[in-house]
C-alpha cells in the first residue's frame, strides 16, 4: 500500500472515530435534554413548584407505564401525569410539580 493510501486511510479512520465520539457524547446527555422548566396546559402556564388542577391527580391521568415513555422512575410519593403535551412528575399528596419533560421524550432512543 502506498504512503498516500495509508495517510488517507488514517484520516478516514480518525474522522469516523470522532464522528462516533460526537454521537456518543450527544447521547450521554440522555433525557436531560428533554427536561423543561415551564409549559402550557389548559391555557395556563405552569412552572416547577406550581400545583396542578385536581383533574391531573386522578387515576385516569396517572401514568403507570412510565418506562415505555422513557421517563425516569417516579420518586416515593410522586407519579407521572400528562399535561399539555408534556410529562409532569407531581406529588401524590398536593399535586405540586416536581419535574417536567417535553412530550418528545417518548421518541428518545
Amino acid at each position: 500500500m502506498s504512503k498516500t493510501k495509508v495517510v488517507l486511510l488514517g484520516i478516514l479512520l480518525a474522522a469516523a472515530s470522532s464522528a462516533f465520539a460526537a454521537t456518543q457524547s450527544a447521547g450521554s446527555s440522555g433525557i436531560s435534554s428533554y427536561e423543561i422548566q415551564a409549559f402550557v396546559a389548559d391555557f395556563t402556564k405552569f412552572n416547577i413548584g406550581d400545583t396542578v388542577p385536581e383533574m391531573y391527580r386522578t387515576e385516569e391521568y396517572n401514568i403507570k407505564q412510565w418506562q415505555l415513555r422513557n421517563l425516569p422512575a417516579p420518586d416515593g410519593d410522586t407519579h407521572w401525569t400528562y399535561m399539555g403535551g408534556c410529562y409532569v412528575l407531581i406529588t401524590n399528596t398536593d399535586g405540586k410539580i416536581v419535574k417536567a419533560y417535553d412530550g418528545d421524550i417518548f421518541y428518545h432512543r
